[in-house]
């Protein structure tokens, strides 16, 4: 493994020389560098540290761990690959996310996988494991979304205002959602047997990264979010 010492680097820098790995690399000391391997095909990105915003931005293959939190619009618009944070995130994760999976121990910030999208075997996902601020889910076209509450069991899951627009993709909540307030475009249920079967093995690999009990989660309460039609807007059209 390439290990590469990121302090007085600027983002430019430090770029190129993970794009000129032709080995895995080990990043220490990230503070605030922007753009941290976007675009990244192949190998694997292990960052100690602070990573700044648009971490994995267009992300095409690669594998990223943080030991530490990281700042806003962690993979954006990717399209293939893995994003572990060993910590929380900040705003608009996953904004455009049309593949791959996310994963994040602690909590997001707002607009966590805003405009999510997928297309035929493309669907992408994106685990929390703590709360969410609000917007979780704005304008949802596929893919996804699972938040799991742990950590401050008397919070709510998510803030105001989530699933605001979504047409498409599915949302699961580790919580009953008695104190959420959810747009009229959504419909929410008790997830089912085989709504937990097709989560499990997103949980499974959550845990596996963050040393959580698999059973103990699974054996929750969980609320499903799905749009109420393909066509949300359609009472905003004009009748001919």
């Amino acid at each position: 493994m390439n290990r590469i010492d990121a302090v007085s680097k600027d983002y430019r820098s430090l770029n190129k020389m993970i794009r000129e790995s032709e080995d895995d690399v080990a990043v220490d000391g990230a503070l605030g560098q922007r753009f941290i391997a976007a675009g990244l095909e192949k190998n694997k990105i292990e960052i100690t540290g602070t990573p700044g915003n648009a971490l994995g931005a267009y992300l095409n293959g690669a594998e990223i761990t943080v030991i530490g939190n990281a700042q806003d619009a962690v993979g954006d618009t990717m399209n293939e690959g893995k994003i572990i944070i060993h910590g929380n995130i900040g705003d608009a994760a996953g904004y455009a996310m049309r593949g791959g999976k996310i994963f994040v121990k602690g909590n997001a910030g707002y607009r966590a996988g805003i405009h999510m999208k997928e297309y035929k075997e493309k669907k992408p996902v994106m685990v929390i494991g703590g709360s969410c601020g609000s917007f979780l889910g704005e304008y949802q076209a596929g893919g996804v979304i699972i938040a799991l509450g742990l950590g401050d069991e008397e919070r709510d899951i998510v803030s105001n205002f989530p699933c605001m627009g979504m047409h498409g993709g599915k949302m699961f909540l580790r919580s009953e959602c008695k104190n959420i307030v959810f747009p009229h475009n959504v419909v929410t249920s008790k997830a089912d047997a085989d709504d937990m079967a097709e989560i499990e093995e997103y949980i499974s690999e959550f845990c596996e990264y963050f040393g959580f009990n698999k059973a103990e989660i699974l054996n929750s309460y969980f609320t499903k979010i799905v749009p109420d039609s393909k066509n949300p807007y359609k009472q905003m059209y004009v009748a001919n």
